[in-house]
């Protein structure tokens, strides 16, 4: 299960960011993983930080931020920015969520 809304409300502001978020969601959707492993295995530029995992969408465009509960097949949406607000040394609010 995949929250949806963090996805909508971001397309809404970035629309070219749509379609990315969109295929990402149908495959991590379809896909059960068991471990960062097996992410990996799908993203191979999916990086882990703190507990979190962050994803490159939209041809490096775009930054998911992710938390897995891998037991109980549940995704948290934390955070999508544009690549330069995640670039942004002061723009990493997010890590503090992901314990980092």
């Amino acid at each position: 299960m995949i929250g949806c809304r963090t996805l909508r409300d971001f397309a809404e502001e970035y629309p070219e960011s749509l379609e990315p978020l969109k295929t990402w969601h149908e495959v991590a959707s379809k896909v059960m993983w068991l471990d960062s492993t097996e992410v990996k295995s799908v993203y191979p530029h999916a990086d882990a930080v703190g507990k979190c995992t962050v994803f490159n969408v939209g041809g490096n465009s775009f930054r998911l931020v992710v938390q897995f509960d891998f037991e109980a097949q549940v995704v948290y949406v934390k955070k999508v920015m544009t690549h330069a607000e995640y670039s942004r040394k002061n723009g990493a609010q997010w890590k503090k969520s992901c314990n980092c």
